[in-house]
């Protein structure tokens, strides 16, 4: 494994969505809350530069399985799924 994915650093998810609490969980993954602190899901992104995709799962049954509710160009549009 190379360096540069070993310093990868977590990231503020880049937009902030009333009602969730959207926080790192790995580079490029944050896990959705609500404000009351039940995970409902996680976000990832993909790609890189100009062809960036937002894909957001929804946690099934205490966050064991989850299910792609799919992908997205804009952070917000993945985030309001979840509310």
């Amino acid at each position: 494994m190379s360096t540069a994915v070993l310093t990868r650093t977590r990231e503020p998810y880049p937009v902030v969505v009333r009602g969730l609490t959207i926080s790192p969980a790995a580079p490029d993954l944050w896990r959705v809350a609500r404000t009351s602190g039940a995970i409902v899901g996680h976000i990832e992104r993909q790609g890189r530069d100009d062809h960036v995709r937002y894909r957001a799962r929804r946690a099934l049954h205490g966050g064991i399985r989850s299910i792609e509710l799919g992908e997205f160009w804009s952070p917000r549009e993945a985030a309001e799924l979840f509310r």
